[in-house]
């Protein structure tokens, strides 16, 4: 447990998220088993329609709530009533691209509480950009206490709208690397069966994912094409997500005659590192990811990353030539080259895959709430 450093009383803090995500959960326990203030979990929904992943809040080590809705012109309206309460958080970090995160953090920095947004750097082929939000964001990004990214992309990001340099906050992305490292590490004996199974042979590309324009899947099916064409072995192709390009998606392969094409559906948390495992090369085609955790997950597994270069960090991750590459977004024939140059060596593979493996090892729910726990006590510490 934490060393406590706030004088006799212990801060009430809390974090607003949108919903529940499986990455948000592991930090939030994490934070909970340090117990370094009094903390809770604040969501809007328990779930979203294009999400598919289990919530089961009987493994929940911290305080939550969901916020009271309501229907409103149409619109759903998640209202932060709990600010009103006896007891306001000392600290409020939350997001800022909905109404209600902004009219909570307004209600809160009125009742005299610190306040810091979660912000990550947006790409324009995913985000529609329009002049009235990026006022609202100079507004209000000067005002807040801190803004928390998950790199320096993001610091510039917040900076760029008015956030001072010294708020701009670096709050490193987590997954649980050993969940993902040794799982796919019990799942090696019997790989050979596994992929057999699933008709997997040769070199084997994986994305991990949601089945939708925006993250380029239609390119990496181009691709891969190309690189089935051109290749004397064989390759497989294996898609680990839903969504709703996932029939176009089969139909394409059907119409021009691509093989070794298998889509494994979505899978939860456990079962994932076996997927990364039967794996050789995980290929993120992204149109503008503003992080990506999947690339994490598939580093965790040991496996070497082919990116775009279209999200959030990626260059913190991925070193060029020496566990992976980066590619333009929307441009499938770099992408098909980079994926020829590993298909043909499989020791470059498992070099760059064990680079990937050592560069990842520290970004634990662990050290999020260790690095959580810095920031909070610079927020209070603050004048």
């Amino acid at each position: 447990m934490a060393s406590q450093c706030y004088g006799n009383s212990r801060p009430f803090v809390v974090y607003w998220n949108n919903i529940p995500s499986p990455y948000m959960v592991e930090r939030f326990n994490a934070l909970a088993d340090r117990n370094p203030f009094e903390f809770e979990a604040w969501f809007n929904d328990r779930i979203e329609s294009d999400r598919s992943w289990d919530v089961d809040e009987s493994g929940w080590r911290f305080r939550h709530r969901y916020l009271p809705t309501t229907r409103l012109l149409g619109r759903t309206q998640h209202w932060p009533l709990p600010v009103l309460g006896r007891r306001r958080p000392d600290v409020l970090v939350s997001l800022y691209a909905e109404p209600s995160f902004l009219s909570g953090w307004a209600l809160t920095k009125l009742r005299g509480a610190k306040t810091a947004f979660w912000c990550q750097v947006t790409m324009d082929r995913w985000v529609q950009r329009k002049a009235w939000k990026n006022a609202i964001k100079r507004i209000v990004f000067p005002r807040v206490d801190a803004t928390l990214g998950s790199g320096e992309e993001s610091r510039a990001f917040a900076m760029k709208f008015g956030t001072p340099a010294d708020k701009a906050m670096c709050l490193p992305h987590s997954i649980d690397v050993v969940h993902y490292s040794d799982g796919a590490g019990r799942t090696r004996p019997e790989r050979g069966a596994l992929r057999r199974e699933l008709g997997l042979e040769g070199a084997t590309f994986i994305y991990v994912g949601r089945l939708w324009w925006g993250k380029g899947i239609n390119y990496l099916l181009e691709a891969f094409e190309a690189v089935q064409r051109q290749s004397a072995a064989p390759v497989s192709l294996l898609l680990v997500g839903d969504g709703p390009e996932e029939g176009k998606l089969k139909q394409a392969c059907a119409e021009r005659g691509i093989r070794n094409v298998v889509f494994a559906g979505f899978q939860q948390k456990p079962d994932l590192p076996r997927y990364y495992a039967l794996a050789d090369v995980f290929v993120f085609p992204t149109l503008g990811d503003p992080y990506g955790l999947v690339v994490d997950e598939a580093m965790a597994c040991g496996l070497p990353i082919i990116s775009t270069s279209a999200a959030g960090e990626i260059r913190d991750r991925i070193e060029e030539g020496v566990n992976g590459y980066i590619v333009p977004p929307e441009d499938s024939t770099a992408l098909a080259g980079a994926m020829r140059t590993l298909t043909e060596d499989a020791a470059l593979r498992e070099r760059m895959g064990a680079v990937s493996a050592q560069k990842i090892q520290d970004h634990t729910p662990e050290q999020w709430a260790e690095d959580f726990e810095l920031i909070v006590q610079s927020l209070i510490g603050r004048e």
